[in-house]
């Protein structure tokens, strides 16, 4: 049996995550705060969003509007945006130097996550609130029904790449001799069928299928390190290997690799993902349940 210990789990887990009760204590201590909501399209939050109630002072975004680039053949669905677009979007938002930016939705995380990741790669202090909106809700949180006032322009300054990425060629390698994770739901990891003019689903293979929504409890926070673990260690990604997710575009991908972070690893992310691989008819596509 692994033994895990409780100080190093809770400072991980507080290095990428917030309770709602630790933002509600901190928004009432006045310390600078940033909320951005994942809310659209992409979210299970009811439309349109600026008639339902967010987070006090909480801004809404969205996963294609600020922080994807429009899609590409070679880049995928959601390629990560770009450096000039996210600056822009920092400053629209009123983020200052030393802010600390949390993100949330109403989907357990599985959008927020997107944010996260490209958030933390743009070198700026952002967390996850875990169990999203519904947390908040179950404990007691203010709502705020209003838009909130335009904020004055943000000066932080992103910089870009301080979290790992990946592309198909390195997906090869990592499903050979790495850990490769694919973190769509089981029908899309086998290969069920697409209508026609569609791509073909499938795994690139030698991936291993970690669905992000494992991650999670029945109440939309993630799991604690002994469920994680258990999720993870079978696939040998505690081992020290190297360690790269995907998804179908690069969204969920990013859940998983927040999962493996409150385990103490650095997985990298292939922000094309499925959605780019499957434009090329010549890289191999593995079906079933196997890795292939």
């Amino acid at each position: 049996m692994t033994a895990f210990s409780s100080t190093a789990s809770a400072e991980r887990r507080a290095q990428v995550l917030i309770t709602a009760q630790a933002l509600a204590e901190r928004l009432a201590s006045g310390l600078p705060s940033v909320i951005l909501a994942l809310r659209g399209a992409d979210s299970s939050a009811p439309l349109p969003v600026a008639e339902h109630p967010r987070l006090p002072g909480a801004i809404d975004t969205g996963l294609a509007e600020d922080f994807s680039s429009p899609s590409h053949p070679q880049h995928g669905s959601r390629p990560l945006p770009e450096a000039a677009a996210l600056q822009q979007a920092i400053t629209r938002w009123g983020i200052q130097p030393g802010d600390r930016i949390v993100v949330y939705d109403h989907d357990g995380g599985l959008l927020a996550a997107r944010a996260w990741w490209v958030l933390r790669w743009a070198g700026l202090d952002v967390r996850l609130l875990d169990g999203g909106f519904q947390a908040w809700v179950a404990i007691g949180g203010a709502l705020d029904m209003q838009v909130p006032k335009v904020p004055a322009a943000g000066t932080a300054v992103i910089a870009p790449d301080h979290l790992a990425q990946f592309g198909p060629d390195r997906a090869l390698v990592l499903g050979r001799e790495g850990v490769l994770l694919d973190s769509r739901i089981a029908p899309n990891y086998q290969g069920s069928p697409t209508p026609p003019g569609q791509p073909g689903r499938g795994h690139i293979p030698g991936a291993w299928n970690i669905p992000a929504a494992a991650n999670l409890t029945q109440d939309g926070a993630f799991a604690d390190e002994a469920a994680l673990n258990a999720l993870y260690a079978p696939t040998g990604a505690l081992s020290g290997a190297e360690v790269g997710v995907y998804c179908g575009a690069g969204v969920s991908a990013a859940h998983d690799v927040l999962a493996l972070w409150l385990l103490g690893v650095e997985a990298s992310m292939y922000p094309g993902s499925w959605s780019a691989w499957s434009r090329d008819p010549t890289r191999p596509v593995a079906i079933g349940e196997k890795r292939g």
